[in-house]
């Protein structure tokens, strides 16, 4: 039915401001509307238009409240919808933007902005910000007196450059003059409570602003369309069930890669091929016993965790993290025990840095055994996060079921065994058909091209291959046309060629267009991904002349700069360009979502 058939406006309004109004008010929630018809009718009643105001006087600072989030697993993104919400729940206005979709000269017109971002790697942007982030340290950045700001920076406290990007946005916004609204907020893994803490206090400073007023923009942040009807999150997860765990390296290999089943039945989760599936574990009860005697506590000491009651060993296995070391625990245990030789570590990053490098959670306090309460012990832990691994599987090929290609972290250290948290836990601590707790966390910066007419390269040394195989399955199953090469490299073709059976199928049916191998320790001299790209530069070039979508998963530290560095050779050399030229050419081929890259 027409809006015109519903509402006969004839005569009221003419076509071009009933469409208008139309616009205005689609997607508007019941709520929403309800508000938006007293507002008009509040206009109706006043004899000046013009004068009517819903807010107090405007100033330089009018308008929406612009969010831009930069984000590389999804954190930042989630956190910026969110608080779009609560703003608009609160009377105010605001845009949520991707700094990928932003353009960064626009930035000069902002009055109002709330930035969300994350820091991967070696303090590195996340894909989504590097145009943004490059553009407010260059030459060409305005000046932004008229901007006041806040900002939000998510890292991860075991990596060195902890919350580097948030950093490097809150200097160079406040060096171009804009101003602070509120100090930076620089969060952990655990970042939940202080962000609601936060962005609460935002709130309310925003309200009190002139600048931060209600308009007659209503910004209505659109669901992803690909969400599943039944939503699982971090928070309320699915407890599905594991099928089953296969090691697919070889005995002689030195790595432990395994294929990892899972069913998804009767959870009605749906995900795509790029998306991460997030993962709950529990500790090691080993692990927790050997902190637990070195502290001199006892397993069955009270404790509370997050407002709940529970013994130590429970809280050490199932709540708290014990297997990333980082130096908040360091700094948090020697206040606690006042260790003197933690304290001289304390004060040189460096020495500091390699220790945590080498230790887990256990060792360092195998290592610094000391009286502790068992609440100062949990107090001066950070809780357990989930981990996210790329999805290895589509569900147009598996159905019910999510697929994951782990590395099996396992090595002896200072005596004893040590494995990884959640690889440990798939792999030694987890039965078939027992449960484990499991959310998808959608990652729409890492999708198969819309047109399957396109070609594809797909750069995947080790489990980098994940999501590679889920694109290859979808794509067959889709029919798709398009070009499919496959870039993988790993220690030995005969102990690492994960999936083998597979792409040579894929090869022989005409899927898979080109596999390019690069089997490190084959030869004298060792061959990675980004060597086989450079020999093959010239194809290369020519298959992204004619529309090719280029993805890398992996290593963020090493390999995928590597590949980039590659890249940017192949375009200057094959494209003929300049190193500025070629840097632009990426730039564009990364804001056409042509170059995405999922790494950790």
């Amino acid at each position: 039915m027409s809006a015109d058939s519903k509402f006969p406006l004839s005569g009221v309004l003419d076509t071009a401001q009933l469409n208008k109004l139309t616009q205005a008010i689609s997607g508007l929630s019941q709520q929403q509307l309800i508000w938006a018809s007293g507002y008009l009718a509040g206009l109706a009643q006043s004899s000046d238009l013009q004068a009517v105001s819903c807010a107090p006087e405007a100033t330089s600072n009018s308008g929406p409240i612009t969010i831009l989030y930069g984000s590389q697993t999804g954190n930042a993104k989630h956190l910026a919808v969110d608080y779009s919400k609560t703003l608009n729940d609160a009377g105010l206005t605001s845009n949520v933007i991707s700094m990928l979709d932003y353009k960064p000269r626009k930035i000069k017109d902002e009055s109002s902005l709330v930035v969300f971002v994350s820091t991967h790697g070696e303090g590195d942007a996340p894909d989504d910000a590097v145009e943004l982030h490059e553009f407010l340290a260059s030459k060409k950045a305005p000046k932004l007196a008229n901007l006041k700001y806040a900002v939000v920076a998510l890292g991860d406290s075991s990596y060195e450059f902890f919350c580097q990007t948030g950093k490097d946005f809150d200097e160079r916004l406040q060096k171009l003059g804009g101003q602070p609204l509120i100090e930076r907020l620089d969060c952990d893994v655990d970042y939940e409570t202080p962000v609601a803490e936060w962005t609460n206090k935002l709130t309310e400073i925003l309200k009190a602003s002139a600048g931060a007023i209600v308009t007659d923009e209503i910004a209505n942040p659109q669901l992803d369309p690909s969400v599943s009807a039944v939503e699982y999150t971090k928070q309320s997860p699915f407890s599905a069930t594991l099928s089953e765990v296969i090691k697919i390296t070889g005995r002689d290999s030195i790595k432990d890669i395994r294929h990892v089943e899972i069913s998804l039945e009767d959870s009605g989760i749906s995900y795509q091929p790029g998306d991460s599936l997030g993962l709950w574990f529990s500790n090691d009860p080993s692990i927790a016993d050997k902190i637990i005697a070195s502290t001199h506590n006892d397993a069955g000491d009270k404790v509370e965790v997050t407002g709940q009651q529970m013994t130590l060993l429970e809280a050490l296995t199932s709540k708290l993290e014990l297997t990333l070391s980082y130096p908040g625990f360091v700094k948090a245990y020697q206040a606690a025990t006042q260790d003197p030789k933690l304290g001289e570590l304390l004060e040189d990053r460096a020495a500091l840095r390699s220790f945590l490098e080498e230790c887990q959670i256990v060792d360092i306090v195998q290592q610094y055994p000391a009286d502790i309460s068992p609440q100062l012990l949990v107090d001066a832990l950070r809780p357990i996060t989930p981990r996210l691994y790329s999805i290895a599987s589509s569900q147009a090929e598996v159905d019910e079921e999510v697929h994951l290609t782990v590395a099996h972290v396992a090595y002896d250290a200072f005596g004893f065994a040590h494995q990884g948290g959640a690889s440990g836990f798939l792999s030694s601590r987890i039965q078939s058909d027992e449960q484990v707790n499991v959310f998808i966390e959608k990652n729409d910066n890492f999708r198969l091209p819309s047109d399957d007419d396109k070609p594809i390269i797909m750069v995947g040394p080790g489990t980098g291959i994940a999501p590679f195989r889920a694109f290859i399955q979808e794509r067959d199953a889709r029919e798709a046309q398009g070009d499919n090469w496959l870039f993988f490299g790993n220690p030995h073709f005969t102990q690492d060629f994960l999936y083998q059976t597979e792409w040579q199928s894929y090869i022989k049916s005409g899927l898979l267009t080109k596999a390019t191998l690069a089997f490190s320790r084959d030869q004298a001299e060792k061959i990675y991904v980004q060597d086989r790209l450079l020999e093959n530069g010239k194809e290369v070039f020519a298959w992204l002349e004619r529309g090719a979508h280029f993805y890398v998963c992996g290593d963020a530290t090493k390999m995928a700069k590597d590949v980039e560095s590659a890249l940017l050779t192949i375009i200057k050399e094959h494209g003929n360009k300049s190193d500025a030229d070629a840097k632009a050419y990426l730039v564009a081929l990364r804001k056409a979502k042509r170059y995405q890259k999922d790494v950790y």
